[in-house]
């Protein structure tokens, strides 16, 4: 009975794949992402005043919380979500 090398990997070295493969992941993996930020978004992000107004805001609120007079206006709620859906 005759046997032919049908399929066979004459000349291929399963282990030199599998390192080729390994060195192309290391490729892969060394390089870095980079983000940049223009400088309009860098200018948006200022927003100090905005920030300090809200904070003083946030804080009344929560006193107000805790000492048990904040009260819900339902009415202003309704109309802000009026006001957002019909834009």
């Amino acid at each position: 009975m005759k046997i032919n090398n049908i399929g066979s990997t004459n000349g291929v070295n399963p282990y030199k794949r599998q390192l080729d493969k390994n060195e192309s992941i290391a490729k892969a993996s060394s390089q870095k992402d980079k983000v940049e930020i223009s400088t309009a978004a860098k200018d948006l992000q200022q927003t100090s005043g905005l920030t300090k107004a809200r904070q003083e805001k946030i804080n009344a609120i929560k006193e107000q919380i805790e000492n048990g007079i904040y009260k819900i206006d339902a009415e202003a709620i309704a109309k802000g979500l009026l006001k957002f859906y019909k834009k």
